[in-house]
């Protein structure tokens, strides 16, 4: 029976996550609180007194949080997602899970949020379905029947960051929303993001290096057995060091093969959003395209929305973002037509906001960096226009078919619609596609799902503003994934 140490990190911004791996040390216990359900999950506060879980900060209660200080309010909010594990998972042995706020990286427009992961792994422990394989440190535990770590220590380790949106230097006037009602209104919603995490550290990861390709120890992980080349069917656990490192970086080119994640994916996920380009003047952009959609305004249904498209043109360089109020000649161009803009500078509510307000029927937003198809956050009730984003390759094709046009049509013609032969995120077989972006993201890539999946999962490598504190069907696919590697 062989065991070891490591904890998985999420580093992120307020819009993306990354996971990498690293050793960690055992911590000192503070105190504890426990949610019964199926599983028992037991939170042991790490902090010291005065700090994270016991900080002394008066605060107001909010969304159903009845705390009355800031550390109060953090552990239930930490309660609530505990609960709500425990009365998914089945298991008799208690999970333990080490949590502390702490100061952590950050600037005014970027912050490490936190990180999360399992704290020990094993293999070859007593009632294994599969020798010579890892197996986090709680789901091990589970199938042996008994508590394979020491009594002092946790199953999953937690840390995440006390001064986001509270300090100038930190996301501010972005802090995580404690509330445990999903109204975040743009805030960080806390509970979505310990749902991801603890996720994380109860297996939804490979503990294989997704940048070499390289076994842990030599040894396969239980996640490795379901990851699959979707163009051969090879499955990672059969694949060479080198076979493994090309696909990580090859686009819809994994794809989880496991029974009971491909079977919740038609009770799941939603037919595929499709931009097709077509009219007079589409020349060599004329086609379908993968894009992105957006957690605001009404989602592309079965009645497409089709117009001829318009690039807004408000910078020296012949880029359009929309940051601002359209001037008379961009809100001439797109009225009753679908504006083409440019990522960058506002968040994309805003730029939908303004093109609407101009009399645009859709937004389609061109990335403004290489890169593979990701959605649009935000949140604004009062977005009545749907919105689109596409990769920077694809939006600088389509802008070379739109060089000839008048000041009010382009021969250029957009309608997003939907593909009912496709459902969003899967590959041909239907089954759900992993995170491979085509430059590689350590511990991000391949241990998440693709970030083209509708309705958005929890287990993207996104924390989406649309999300709700779901983790299994019919809104959401994690807690089939970890059904599939023994829970």
């Amino acid at each position: 029976m062989k065991a070891a140490k490591l904890t998985t990190f999420l580093r992120s911004t307020a819009a993306s996550l990354a996971c990498s791996v690293a050793t960690v040390l055992a911590a000192t216990f503070a105190g504890a609180g426990a949610a019964q359900a199926a599983a028992t999950i037991v939170i042991v506060n790490q902090n010291a007194p005065g700090e994270g879980f016991n900080d002394p900060t008066p605060a107001a209660p909010v969304g159903g949080n009845s705390g009355t200080t800031l550390g109060q309010q953090r552990l239930i909010a930490f309660q609530r997602a505990a609960d709500i594990w425990g009365a998914t998972l089945d298991s008799n042995v208690t999970i333990r899970i080490g949590a502390a706020f702490v100061p952590l990286s950050c600037t005014a427009t970027g912050a490490v949020l936190g990180s999360a992961g399992a704290y020990e792994i094993w293999t070859d422990f007593p009632n294994a379905p599969r020798a010579n394989t890892w197996y986090p440190a709680a789901l091990a535990s589970k199938l042996a029947g008994e508590d394979l770590t020491a009594p002092t220590d946790p199953h999953i380790i937690a840390r995440f960051n006390s001064r986001l949106g509270l300090f100038p230097d930190c996301l501010p006037g972005s802090p995580f929303y404690l509330g445990l009602d999903r109204r975040a209104n743009g805030q960080i919603d806390l509970v979505t993001v310990l749902l991801h995490e603890m996720a994380h550290g109860l297996g939804f990861q490979t503990f294989t290096d997704d940048e070499t390709g390289e076994q842990f120890f030599g040894i396969p992980s239980i996640w490795d057995y379901f990851l699959v080349n979707n163009r051969n069917n090879m499955p990672w656990v059969a694949m060479t060091d080198e076979q493994r490192r090309i696909s990580a970086i090859t686009w819809r080119g994994l794809s989880w093969n496991g029974p009971n994640v491909t079977a919740a994916v038609p009770r799941v996920l939603d037919p595929r959003t499709n931009l097709n380009i077509g009219g007079a003047n589409a020349g060599a952009a004329r086609g379908d395209y993968f894009v992105g959609d957006a957690s605001f305004g009404p989602p592309v249904g079965a009645r497409p929305v089709s117009g001829q498209l318009m690039p807004v043109v408000d910078q020296p360089n012949g880029t359009g973002l929309a940051c601002t109020p359209l001037n008379a000649n961009n809100a001439l161009a797109v009225r009753n037509n679908i504006a083409l803009v440019d990522r960058g500078s506002c968040d994309f509510v805003t730029k939908a906001r303004n093109v609407q307000a101009a009399g645009a029927i859709g937004m389609l937003v061109v990335d403004n960096v290489p890169g593979d198809v990701v959605g649009l956050s935000g949140s604004d009730p009062s977005i009545r226009i749907p919105s689109l984003r596409i990769t920077l390759s694809d939006g600088v094709a389509i802008k070379a078919a739109l060089q000839q046009r008048s000041r009010t049509m382009s021969g250029v013609v957009a309608t997003f619609g939907l593909d009912r032969t496709r459902l969003a995120g899967t590959d041909r077989q239907r089954r759900i596609l992993m995170y491979t972006p085509s430059i590689n993201q350590p511990g991000s890539s391949v241990s998440h799902y693709t970030t083209e999946a509708k309705p958005n999962q929890l287990m993207e490598p996104s924390i989406n503003t649309d999300l709700r504190h779901a983790v299994k069907p019919p809104y959401d696919l994690t807690f089939p994934l970890l059904r599939d590697i023994g829970w």
